[in-house]
């Protein structure tokens, strides 16, 4: 139990400081202003918290293997306690039989005496040449009686054998009810105590998947900003490829046509479909793309994505 007391302590003062240490931070958050970008030094406080917390999550193991081993021991010594409650309950069953058995045979001894007393009575009234019979017959009854005493003695000293085997059986059951009680109360502490870590944990795995999260979002936008400029440039360059191939007249001043492009990976273009626009503008925006053969685009997957299918605007220019 001191081994215990040991652990526990050094447990229940470290669980407190990390959880005041969370509080704080919780408190001290300003949830009105924008999240700001930590610096790469906070990384090593992080790792120092999560090495603590793994040592925590070690120990209350071994606390719970030494929880495991305490139940085991208090089983055998429960289990002691009833095999000796059990022959307790037989031997006091046997003392009850032997009593019964010395009241039957004090009972009887009890006829006796009365037929010798009898016997006496009658011997006084015969003629003297019988009074040695009635003397014999007298000591014959008081040691008999004396017979009866001493069983009655016997029987009384058993029940009070019997009296004090019943209190001692019943001081056994009140100290097993004493521990079950107390171990009742020991595991509705540890249960509390666990509880209250897991919701610390939990706690710290929120916080931290937010801040990922918080992280990860951000990335994700100067991502998506970055590959709409890239498409935008692309975008151009296309259209730059398509005006230099683009053979022009006036009857074209002024007007335009909107064409669908599917191109290939290496820029190779695999389809294209008239959506609207001027005839002749149209069908020069087609030769002109077929002339090209191949338009710009970009290696990166995100970008070719938005480019591998596009719709474009081409309207013809003068010098």
């Amino acid at each position: 139990m001191a081994d215990k007391s040991n652990f526990t302590l050094p447990l229940v003062i470290s669980a407190g400081i990390h959880i005041g240490v969370l509080i704080v931070l919780v408190m001290g958050v300003d949830f009105s202003e924008k999240p700001k970008p930590q610096p790469q030094a906070s990384a090593p406080v992080v790792q120092a918290f999560v090495v603590d917390q793994k040592q925590i999550t070690q120990h209350v193991e071994k606390l719970k293997a030494e929880k495991r081993e305490t139940l085991r021991k208090e089983k055998v010594r429960q289990d002691e306690l009833d095999r000796q409650a059990k022959l307790a309950v037989q031997k006091r069953e046997q003392e009850q039989a032997k009593i019964k058995k010395l009241e039957r045979e004090r009972k009887q001894k009890e006829i006796e005496t009365k037929n010798a007393t009898a016997a006496a009575k009658a011997a006084q009234l015969k003629q003297k040449q019988e009074k040695q019979k009635a003397q014999e017959a007298e000591v014959f009854r008081k040691q008999k009686e004396k017979e009866r005493k001493a069983s009655e003695e016997a029987a009384k000293k058993a029940a009070d054998k019997r009296k004090q085997e019943e209190a001692a059986a019943k001081k056994a059951a009140d100290e097993r009810k004493r521990k079950e009680d107390a171990e009742r109360k020991r595991k509705a502490d540890a249960e509390r105590k666990r509880i209250a870590e897991e919701k610390a944990r939990q706690q710290q795995e929120q916080m931290m998947q937010d801040a990922l999260a918080a992280e990860q979002a951000e990335l994700s936008q100067t991502r998506n900003k970055q590959v709409m400029n890239e498409v935008q440039r692309y975008t151009s360059m296309i259209r730059a490829t398509i005006q230099r191939n683009l053979v022009v007249d006036e009857s074209m001043r002024g007007k335009t046509c909107r064409v669908f492009v599917r191109l290939a990976t290496d820029g190779f273009v695999t389809g294209t479909k008239i959506l609207s626009g001027d005839p002749v503008v149209c069908r020069a925006a087609k030769a002109a793309i077929n002339k090209a053969g191949r338009l710009p685009v970009s290696t990166e997957p995100d970008v070719y994505n938005k480019l591998k299918e596009i719709n474009l605007t081409v309207q013809p220019e003068f010098n």
